[in-house]
């Protein structure tokens, strides 16, 4: 131990911190998924390989190592969802979108004004449609692209306004049923049909419409904002979590937390995060 502490340098911290943020990482990413499970089964081969090697079981010993040198292919094909959910996380973190801005040159402050204009043609779009008793289902783009959801629907791409958000949600339009897909401040398409979610604890009074907000919420950093058929209520899923109750005013200062850039709403930010932690919020 001395001698290893005489050896210990700064590189030798750094390289530990990072093998345990990894482990961290890897822990939080697998816990309550079915991963979870099969990594169980993984450590339970590997102590059943060392029983057996310790007991000279020839046969049981031989078959593991075989099946342990294809582990790494097989390890990628079993967790192929929860890798590709990672790496998703990864380029969606601020480093992430650091990166990605400056290899494309995007600028943060680039469509402000457009998408506050779809900000304010959704809030008012969720009025009309409250008034009338009909559901919505709209989602704001953002950092991770929606193209294979975005071609299950009808191509629109037309400015924002509250009247075509009630025209497309009107229960006898022919896309009223799917998703709203809102990106750089365009209604970028509708119809659109999204993944459910994977979650089986959530409230059974949740119905289709809500569990698809959750979905898109849970594979990307999409924004979706359901509006209740049956009560009118607004809902809003970020990130997994599904907040309840929002009035209109509310839900136009989400979305600009969210979608307008930090330091232009700084003094709003925190007041009206409580977002998550909120009463209203309905956790996975």
């Amino acid at each position: 131990m001395l001698s290893i502490a005489k050896s210990f340098q700064f590189k030798d911290a750094v390289d530990i911190t990072i093998v345990a943020l990894l482990i961290y990482g890897l822990i939080k990413l697998v816990r309550e998924t079915r991963a979870g499970q099969l990594v169980k089964g993984l450590v339970l081969l590997v102590f059943l390989f060392l029983i057996s090697s310790y007991l000279q079981l020839v046969m049981v010993s031989q078959v593991l190592t075989y099946f342990f040198q294809f582990a790494f292919v097989a390890i990628l094909i079993v967790f192929q969802p929860e890798i590709r959910k990672a790496l998703e996380q990864m380029g969606r973190s601020n480093m992430g979108q650091s990166i990605a801005n400056a290899v494309t040159g995007r600028d943060r402050d680039r469509n402000r004004a457009q998408i506050r204009k779809a900000i304010n043609a959704v809030v008012d779009g969720v009025g009309i449609l409250q008034q009338l008793k009909m559901g919505a289902l709209i989602v704001f783009e953002r950092q991770t692209k929606l193209g294979e959801i975005i071609e299950t629907g009808t191509p629109i791409n037309c400015e924002p306004s509250g009247q075509i958000v009630g025209n497309i949600f009107f229960n006898k339009a022919p896309l009223h049923d799917g998703a709203m897909i809102i990106r750089d401040g365009m209604i970028h398409a509708a119809g659109c049909i999204l993944p459910l979610t994977k979650n089986t604890s959530i409230s059974a009074e949740l119905g289709t419409r809500h569990r698809a907000a959750l979905g898109v919420s849970e594979e990307s950093d999409a924004i979706a904002v359901v509006v209740s058929e049956e009560t009118g209520q607004i809902s809003v899923a970020v990130n997994g979590v599904l907040a309840r109750r929002f009035t209109r005013d509310t839900l136009r200062d989400v979305l600009e937390n969210y979608l307008i850039p930090q330091e232009e709403k700084a003094s709003t930010v925190r007041r009206k995060l409580s977002f998550i932690s909120g009463k209203r919020t309905v956790k996975k």
